[in-house]
């Protein structure tokens, strides 16, 4: 097997989810399972560059999950940006921070993906996917929600008619529903 590292600047994972949801249960889960089986005979071998502003944090986690805590950390994302050697950005930090840092990343050719929202307001995040195609680079979004089997469900009997004319709608998620075998459920599941 031919191992392709694809080398991924994370900006935001001191935060919940970009350190829960993707770099452990996404990226490390994939290294530890061995990459990504391309069915050619490659594998896609994922490589975290951990980016934000908290040095001290970085290197922590860095040195948590066994990355280098000076090769795959940086505080500087223009330098990040500038690395022929960064094949995709990611970014989970906080919104307002994620248009501009976006808009930089599409401008050094990186490959784009981002949690949601992609921006602060319609416009900005029309702009984004306008500069991503003109630049020809790939980019996506988090959709992790409206594919889950319960919201499909959903749908299909909203589209059936199944409950009428609906006045109103309240949604309620959160990161992890229980399922109420070891702890408590402490919502609806919809996952389930």
């Amino acid at each position: 097997m031919t191992r392709k590292t694809v080398r991924i600047a994370m900006n935001g994972v001191t935060g919940r989810m970009g350190y829960r949801q993707h770099l452990v249960r996404s990226l490390l889960a994939i290294r530890e399972q061995g990459g990504i089986d391309l069915g050619d005979g490659t594998v896609l071998w994922p490589e975290p560059l951990l980016l934000g502003r908290r040095e001290h944090a970085l290197k922590e986690l860095a040195e948590r999950h066994g990355l280098d805590p000076v090769a795959d950390v940086s505080t500087d994302l223009d330098a990040v940006l500038a690395d022929d050697g960064v094949d995709i950005y990611f970014d989970a930090q906080v919104t307002s921070a994620r248009e501009q840092a976006i808009k930089k990343a599409i401008a050094a050719g990186k490959h784009i993906y981002t949690e949601k929202p992609t921006a602060t307001g319609l416009d900005g995040a029309l702009e984004l996917a306008r500069l991503a195609r003109s630049a020809g680079i790939k980019h996506g979004v988090v959709q992790d929600k409206i594919f889950l089997p319960g919201l499909l469900k959903l749908k299909r009997l909203i589209d059936g008619g199944f409950f009428g004319r609906i006045l109103s709608v309240r949604g309620e998620f959160g990161y992890w529903v229980f399922e109420g075998d070891w702890q408590e459920a402490q919502r609806p599941s919809w996952n389930y």
